[in-house]
């Protein structure tokens, strides 16, 4: 008989969203009249820029014609984009980071668990506690790690507490690790880095010859000039570090699809025979491979984010998702619920009220305010007791929101 990878089966009864997704349609199909308002996935709701979808039009219209028809794009990414990507992304803010060292995708998900294809299977992995839980699943795919204990923490992986208690600063692991993930802003807690947090981890990462994998999906939610919008502004990081970026939140490409991972063509690793090799050149022959590139139409749009036209409404649309994050926190504050996150980033953690538990705490909120959120235990076990809301979605439900929460722990 055909067998399986049996490392899924390790993997913890559903992924987190799936879960709540399967509560709450079972809540609705019991409470048909109940209207529920969903901030728990980080689902954009805002229609795309008017800059991105002419671009996308034109683009449409290129296709129908021979003397402009695009087939197989190039794996890496269309130069036109790419270039676009290191000018205004990196060097406008005084980083070198060349269009050839820019890789478009479909997602930063996926490129966050496809980049264990080029990593051995030896690596001792450190992740942040709470996570988004990609990192954790797709390492347990891969058979980087053993079974799950009570908490939900795998066998093998070093987990790095973030908590109020630390103020969301991980302190260095106790053990040498290879492979380090970081997430600024942090999904789901919603704080940030500063650069002397991420400066002694580019330290540590150079001192124990470990990769950063770095991702800033949200960094275009930063506005206080004194955070770091890559981890590439660290000096040196470009030895130790792959960054990967979306357009799924700032532009509105969560059903669109497209992103990007860079990786500096200084970054090495090592063979099993101690040869230091290019991990740039590993992930364009894993890209050339497995990949066949996102389509033209698809990076025409994004192209379009960076005009001056397309840069003033993206801005429109992440202001609006920041004013949300702005007044779910401001109205949690005011009924005594203690609020991270939420300022340079579209999320609100709060610590749940009273003797809730995390999943207590979201059974609590959709049967008595018909609200979605996700529970912090989620993400692991240092979630526990928090609880994470999304401020993607429009401006009456946001507001409608703050009013059910208030009356229900006043």
């Amino acid at each position: 008989m055909t067998t399986i990878n049996d490392h899924y089966l390790k993997l913890k009864a559903g992924y987190l969203f799936p879960e709540i997704a399967k509560r709450v349609n079972a809540f609705c199909e019991s409470r048909p009249e109940a209207d529920v308002i969903k901030l728990g996935i980080g689902d954009v709701t805002e229609p795309l820029p008017g800059a991105i979808t002419a671009a996308m039009h034109d683009a449409i219209d290129e296709m129908s014609q021979r003397e402009t028809f695009h087939g197989y794009g190039p794996e890496q990414g269309y130069a036109f984009l790419r270039e676009k990507i290191a000018k205004f992304d990196y060097q406008d803010r005084g980083v070198s980071i060349s269009a050839d060292e820019v890789f478009v995708s479909d997602g930063s998900k996926c490129d966050s668990g496809n980049i264990l294809d080029i990593f051995g299977d030896n690596n001792r992995i450190a992740v942040l506690d709470p996570v988004y839980p990609v990192y954790v699943d797709t390492n347990v795919m891969a058979g980087h790690t053993g079974s799950a204990d009570e908490q939900g923490r795998y066998e093998g992986l070093v987990y790095l507490p973030v908590t109020a208690e630390n103020d969301f600063v991980p302190e260095f692991p106790d053990e040498a690790v290879d492979l380090i993930y970081l997430c600024y802003p942090n999904n789901p807690t919603g704080v940030v880095a500063s650069k002397e947090v991420l400066k002694r981890w580019v330290d540590y990462a150079r001192s124990n010859n470990a990769i950063i994998l770095f991702d800033a999906a949200y960094e275009a939610f930063i506005t206080d000039p004194e955070i770091p919008h890559s981890i590439f502004e660290i000096e040196g990081a470009d030895e130790v570090a792959i960054e990967f970026r979306s357009f799924s939140k700032n532009v509105g490409f969560t059903g669109t699809r497209c992103a990007f991972t860079v990786i500096p063509k200084k970054l090495k690793a090592q063979s099993s025979t101690g040869e230091a090799v290019s991990v740039h050149q590993l992930w364009n022959r894993r890209q050339s491979t497995k990949f066949n590139g996102v389509s033209y139409i698809i990076q025409k749009g994004a192209e379009a984010a960076y005009s001056t036209e397309g840069r003033e409404q993206t801005r429109q649309l992440i202001d609006f998702y920041l004013e949300n994050a702005g007044r779910l926190r401001e109205g949690l504050e005011k009924v005594g619920i203690r609020v991270h996150g939420g300022v340079n980033a579209p999320y609100v953690w709060l610590k749940t009220p009273g003797d809730f538990d995390s999943w207590g705490f979201f059974d609590e909120l959709l049967q008595k305010a018909h609200l979605v959120g996700t529970p912090g235990s989620g993400f692991g076990a240092s979630g526990e007791g928090y609880f994470r809301l999304s401020a993607f979605n429009s401006r009456e439900n946001i507001e409608a929101a703050v009013d059910r929460f208030q009356k229900l722990v006043s």
